[in-house]
């Protein structure tokens, strides 16, 4: 598939010309464009172009997906053709937050928090996953794990508990790094900051139940205040809000200290009155809401499983669609420090595969158009793999009923996993390898729920379809699949 300049000149023209551009930078996957107006896109003659795998507007950008490889290649020409800057992804998403109500502003500030520690995030979990395969009861051996016959791989298994638990143990130096600088501070202050809220001479957050049965939670004494001696370990909230303190408190001294003591008197200031506001004030009040919130979630999957995963897995996919559910993430850290595990993210799981199963369906029922073809297949596969956006914009929403199907083979493989219990020790790929994330003993109704999650949807995708052909429009709709419209 060639990149000419007529091709990207054809995209420019589809999203309104270059006067409706007000920055455009890229991903691994998509052009990423913050638009004066989102009304002048010409969405059909932007599809029809043989480069777009699709296209969508998520957090006040208009996204349109080219495909990793081919992108960075794409954008290089659109800049050159534009005469439009480069621009970062930063002043993208600060042109594209002018459109975003409160709610969506939110929502976007969680999303840009948290996606750039994902990688460190996935890679803890596939690492967990090598070492539940190691150390789990009843893989390799009835009633034994593989370390117990194989005694040589212990040292092993242990080295790769450490590397991979490394993410977990110091999440809030992560979370502090990316959350002040979002904010505006500096992020080496937030690695300080989070580590500060995880230092050995506190005690562990995960000890803090037992402590309080006993009686034994040590304490500062300040001047008559007790203020608990605790760490936040694998806690959301915590640093969240003093990461947000902490930078808005930088700017605030930035701002009224010269220039020439700002070394010597911002960092120290900063960190020292938002370490005590941690400890004090923040830290206990964002430990309970962090508590409330899991134990309200716990009880509804307690209570209601059948109904929380329905409910979760048939409406994963319409939260990709709004982009809220990078929410949930922090929601599955916290379920996996407090309750050891998450039930929301194979939930998840089952929602992505479902996705890529609808899209692959289509493959088959798409008769003419080569191109929709082959993206049904390779967005399934993308799918399969944990990213969807390909296959929900680019086929499944664009025909509808594969879209609806995905979501109801997800709602029954998220009831399926729920009634059995099923749990994640941490967070992996959100596709087929998501069973390295799960707790071996549930891989059973782990693979049980993955495959009512495909064999569903791709069965209620051709369904529909022959119901569509049945319609009053079945003339029309057939014209449209015949020529991949």
């Amino acid at each position: 598939m060639g990149i000419n300049k007529e091709t990207v000149e054809k995209i420019l023209e589809a999203v309104g010309g270059k006067e409706n551009i007000n920055a455009v930078t890229h991903c691994v996957t998509r052009l990423r464009f913050a638009l004066k107006d989102e009304a002048k896109v010409d969405k059909e003659k932007l599809e029809n172009i043989d480069l777009v795998k699709g296209s969508f507007s998520a957090n006040g950008q208009f996204q349109v997906v080219i495909g990793q490889g081919t992108v960075d290649k794409v954008y290089e020409q659109l800049i050159q053709i534009s005469g439009l800057g480069e621009a970062t992804k930063e002043d993208v998403k600060n042109e594209s937050s002018k459109k975003l109500n409160p709610l969506q502003k939110a929502v976007k500030t969680l999303s840009d928090i948290f996606i750039p520690i994902l990688p460190a995030i996935v890679t803890a979990g596939l690492l967990l996953g090598l070492n539940n395969l190691l150390t789990g009861q009843g893989i390799f051996y009835h009633h034994k794990s593989f370390i117990d016959v194989h005694k040589e791989w212990k040292g092993l298994a242990d080295i790769i508990n450490l590397i991979a638990n490394t993410s977990f143990t110091f999440l809030p130096a992560l979370i502090g790094w990316s959350a002040v600088k979002r904010f505006g501070g500096n992020p080496l202050l937030g690695i300080v900051l989070g580590l500060i809220l995880v230092h050995p001479d506190l005690m562990n957050a995960y000890d803090y139940g037992n402590a309080v049965k006993n009686g034994t939670v040590p304490h500062w004494n300040l001047f008559g205040l007790h203020v608990e001696k605790i760490g936040y370990q694998g806690q959301v909230l915590p640093v969240l809000v003093s990461a947000y303190v902490l930078a808005k408190l930088e700017i605030f001294l930035k701002k009224r200290i010269p220039d020439s003591i700002q070394l010597l008197l911002v960092a120290p200031i900063a960190l020292l009155v938002t370490g005590f506001l941690a400890f004090i004030i923040i830290g206990p009040v964002t430990f309970g809401i962090g508590n409330f919130i899991t134990n309200i979630v716990v009880g509804i999957f307690d209570h209601f499983p059948v109904l929380g995963g329905l409910i979760y897995g048939g409406c994963y996919a319409l939260l990709v669609v709004t982009g809220m559910h990078q929410t949930f993430l922090a929601v599955d850290l916290q379920l996996i420090s407090n309750v050891g595990g998450t039930f929301l993210w194979p939930i998840l799981v089952m929602s992505n595969v479902a996705q890529g199963a609808a899209a692959l369906a289509m493959m088959f029922i798409i008769r003419k158009d080569k191109k929709l073809k082959s993206l049904s297949l390779t967005s399934a596969v993308s799918a399969f793999l944990g990213v969807t956006e390909p296959a929900m914009f680019g086929v499944n929403i664009r025909f509808k009923y594969p879209f609806v199907s995905a979501m109801i083979g997800a709602a029954i493989g998220g009831a399926t996993l729920a009634v059995n219990h099923v749990k994640a020790a941490s967070i992996g790929v959100g596709g087929l390898p998501g069973f390295l994330s799960i707790f071996p003993q549930k891989w059973g109704p782990f693979f049980i729920g993955m495959i009512i999650s495909i064999v569903v949807p791709f069965v209620l995708t051709f369904i529909f379809s022959k119901f569509k052909r049945r319609s009053s429009k079945g003339a029309i709709y057939q014209s449209e699949i015949s020529n991949g419209q």
